[in-house]
Order: C-alpha cells, then sequence, then structure tokens
C-alpha cells in the first residue's frame, strides 16, 4: 500500500477512538500514539507525521522528529504552531470544517440562553422561587457572524431555521450558504448596530488581535448580545469587561478567553450578564468519527505523493513563520 513505511505520532487524549480507526483505514502505517507530546519523544525520531490538537504539538516533539514534513492539527486554528519556527518544507494541515455541528450547536446554546436567561431560572430553581417574565425569541433576531467559513455557514443555516436574519462579516467571501448578506471587515462597526447576537468565528491572526475593539462594542444596541467561539484576543478582554460592566450592551457569552483557564481573580466570574463555558465549543462525543475521514484521506494524499489532494492545506511561510 502506498503509505507503507510511513511512520507517524498521534498526540490525543482519545488515543483509542482515532488511533483504531487509522490502524483500520491505513493498516501498513507504523503509529506511536500518546496523550501527551512528552509520552512519545523517545518513539518520534524516525516519523514523518505528526497528528494533534495544535496546542500539544511542542517545540520539544518538533525537536525530536528530525524527518518531519508533515502535521495535521486535528483543530481549526493552527495558531499555536506559528510559535514553532517550522521549516517551510513542513506541510500543515487543520481541521477546518470538522467542527461545524458542535461550534453552531454552542452559539446556539448561548444564544438561547442568554435570551431567556437561563442562569436566572437555574438561580430560582435552587432557591424554590416562582418567577415568570416575557421570554425573548430568536425569531426576528439578527445575527451578525464575524467570519465566513464552513463553522459560520452550519450556524447560518440553524438561525434560518429559526427565523433569524443572518449577516456575515468576511473580506475572504462574499456569499455564503444561510447568509441574507456577507459584508466587508471595513463595515463591521455600522453592521454592528444592527445585531442582537454578534457571534465571533474568525481565525485568531496578527489581523485579527482585537478585531472586536471598543468601536464594535460601542456601536452595539443595549440589546445586543456578544458571542466569542474563536479565540480570546480576537476580542479585546479589557474593553469587553468595561462595556459589560456598564450595561452599554445586554451581556456575553463566552467559550475563549485571553489566558485560558480563565484566572479565577478575573471579573468576568462574577458578573451577572456573562455566561462562561471552559472552551468546549470544539469539542463532541463523537470527534474521533468526524476527524477520521480526513485525517485518512490527507495521510493516503501524503503517502501517494499527491500532495495537492490534501485538504486544509495551509501556508505557515506567508504568516512569516517559517523558519
Amino acid at each position: 500500500m502506498a503509505e507503507a513505511g510511513l511512520e507517524v505520532v498521534l498526540i490525543t487524549e482519545d488515543v483509542s477512538g482515532l488511533a483504531e480507526g487509522i490502524v483500520r483505514a491505513c493498516p501498513t502505517v507504523r503509529l506511536h500514539t500518546g496523550s501527551v507530546a512528552s509520552d512519545v519523544l523517545d518513539r518520534a525520531g524516525k516519523a514523518n507525521v505528526v497528528i494533534g490538537l495544535a496546542q500539544t504539538i511542542t517545540p520539544e516533539l518538533v525537536a525530536a522528529t528530525p524527518q518531519l514534513r508533515w502535521i495535521q492539527a486535528l483543530t481549526t486554528g493552527i495558531d499555536p504552531l506559528l510559535k514553532l519556527s517550522l521549516s517551510k518544507e513542513v506541510i500543515v494541515t487543520s481541521a477546518r470544517g470538522v467542527h461545524g455541528p458542535q461550534m453552531s450547536e454552542m452559539a446556539f446554546m448561548h444564544m438561547l440562553a442568554l435570551a431567556r436567561d437561563l442562569p436566572r431560572m437555574i438561580g430560582n430553581q435552587r432557591h424554590q422561587k416562582w418567577e415568570r417574565w416575557p421570554q425573548r425569541l430568536l425569531l426576528g433576531k439578527t445575527m451578525v457572524a464575524v467570519g465566513v467559513g464552513a463553522i459560520s455557514e452550519e450556524l447560518a443555516r440553524r438561525c434560518k431555521a429559526f427565523g433569524m436574519r443572518v449577516i456575515g462579516i468576511s473580506d475572504a467571501r462574499t456569499t455564503g450558504e444561510g447568509f441574507d448578506e456577507i459584508r466587508s471587515r471595513r463595515e463591521l462597526v455600522a453592521t454592528a448596530a444592527e445585531a442582537d447576537f454578534l457571534v465571533v468565528m474568525a481565525a485568531y491572526t496578527p489581523q485579527t488581535r482585537h478585531l472586536i475593539n471598543t468601536d464594535v462594542l460601542a456601536a452595539l444596541p443595549s440589546r445586543a448580545y456578544v458571542i466569542n467561539l474563536a479565540r480570546g484576543p480576537v476580542v479585546d478582554e479589557a474593553a469587553l469587561i468595561a462595556g459589560l460592566k456598564a450595561r452599554s450592551f445586554a451581556g456575553a457569552g463566552l467559550d475563549v478567553f485571553d489566558v485560558e483557564p480563565l484566572s479565577v481573580e478575573s471579573p468576568l466570574w462574577n458578573l451577572d450578564n456573562v455566561l462562561i463555558t471552559p472552551h468546549l465549543g470544539g469539542m463532541s462525543d463523537s470527534y474521533s468519527q468526524q476527524l477520521l475521514p480526513l485525517v485518512v484521506h490527507n495521510l493516503r494524499a501524503f503517502a501517494a505523493g499527491e500532495i495537492d489532494q490534501m485538504h486544509n492545506r495551509i501556508s505557515i511561510a506567508a504568516t512569516g513563520a517559517g523558519a
């Protein structure tokens, strides 16, 4: 088989599910598995391929794989890899598009919980308090997705099923399934003024750091919620906290933060208009099954020398991170 002799390091906490699928599909691959990079450093010397969540691929692992030619990130974001000073000869591929179902469901959880004030309901249940108030619907509301890609399209389709208006913000796309319209980033501030929910999905790059800044937050209507499922630094956290304290907009649902885990000293924990989830957006109970088709396809293409057929290739050199 084409992949015969290929040595692969797989770093994942769910080693069994993905590893078993790779072995079934590519039985001649020699697979070295571990839940963290340090588990495989002594077996990585001949590896051509490293597969793992971007944040689990360490400088020590890269140094231990002198024959490394390809990294398959099991995440959409690959920003941790930008710090590794990878050779320009190393191919990097991401898991872009795999996370659509779980990320869009997480966005909906935040939208529904914030709109209907679920934390208040849970508090009342704990205190056996019977309190009723008008329930805010998603029907007819406007969701602005900052960043348009496969995940945002999954979310947009679900929003349309709920009768919502959907606007995207992107400089790379002008159309997308489920979107009523897509506008450029230069229209972000003006578009924020129309939002009931500003859902941040943009990839984290130097250009998107603090994309959601004081100007964007100040433009939000008092009824609007910010939901960040991208990376913490895409939103200016200090400006966000100031806006939440001033109640210049309704609140926020936050799954990502500048520093994770979120410090116990962060004021975000104690704000009553914030819903916090601990970076759960990309997780699912079927993640190995979701990843397997992509990983197997790319393994077979790489082994056959068909690099141009590999999915989700990313140019590290274009970011200035190449060695």
